[in-house]
């Protein structure tokens, strides 16, 4: 019987094997939204020419989708290296200091709740089992715990990707359209219906409220748009 089958009715079951990776899943996405349509709506109002508007867009999706990338790749993989080395140093610590471990433990628990007339119980089964001991220790003092890692490479591909996929509303129009102001008319339109919808996603993923998620996306888009044009048409009135 599958586990699904085995939750009673009503039972909200956790996100699951996903959850660690949201974080990038929303960052790609909302950044390579927001980002690049600032990026059209300040050139467009630079006075920038449709092919002039379609390369800095295409640079701009390209560039971001390779700094996310590589930067979720480093910051994952260093995070993963420190991990390691305070968790075989753990290890060193259980080996030769373990009456201090365990009292640390002890002190952990206690923190979280648990009656001094159970902790004798609950200490028990740790005694004297260095995995069970290493992995508590982990998860309390470090908050580690094998099933939250992430993948270097998984954060990074899926940083880089979503980056572009967010991308795409404010650079297709200005492909299949002649019109500046039409092109720029309909990156408007999907930029902030991708927005909201993230913004609703991410409330439905975390269980609040979708409408003001998704609200509040549209609003820190609109206000950097507004910055944005106003920049740009600073700047093209300077320049040209």
């Amino acid at each position: 019987m599958a586990v699904d089958e085995q939750l009673p009715k009503g039972y909200t079951p956790h996100i699951g094997q996903t959850r660690q990776y949201w974080r990038d899943i929303i960052l790609g996405v909302n950044d390579g939204l927001v980002s690049i349509f600032l990026l059209v709506v300040g050139v467009v109002s630079g006075g920038f020419d449709r092919g002039e508007i379609l390369l800095t867009a295409v640079a701009g999706a390209i560039a971001g989708a390779i700094s996310m990338a590589a930067g979720e790749y480093l910051a994952t993989k260093s995070q993963d290296e420190v991990f390691d080395a305070e968790l075989a140093l753990e290890k060193s610590h259980i080996r030769q200091f373990r009456a201090l471990e365990i009292t640390q433990l002890r002190g952990f628990f206690h923190e979280m709740g648990v009656e001094e007339s159970d902790l004798e119980g609950v200490m028990a089964a740790f005694e004297h089992n260095d995995t069970a001991l290493l992995n508590a220790m982990a998860a309390l003092e470090f908050g580690v715990v094998d099933s939250e890692r992430r993948s270097p490479f998984r954060a990074m591909f899926a940083s880089g990707l979503l980056f572009l996929a967010g991308s795409l509303p404010s650079i297709l129009p200005f492909v299949l359209l002649s019109s500046i102001g039409a092109a720029l008319a309909i990156a408007t339109a999907l930029s902030l219906v991708g927005l909201f919808t993230v913004g609703a996603v991410k409330a439905y993923v975390a269980k609040t409220s979708r409408v003001k998620s998704g609200l509040e996306n549209l609003i820190v888009a609109g206000v950097g748009g507004l910055v944005a044009w106003g920049i740009g048409r600073a700047f093209g009135a300077t320049v040209v």
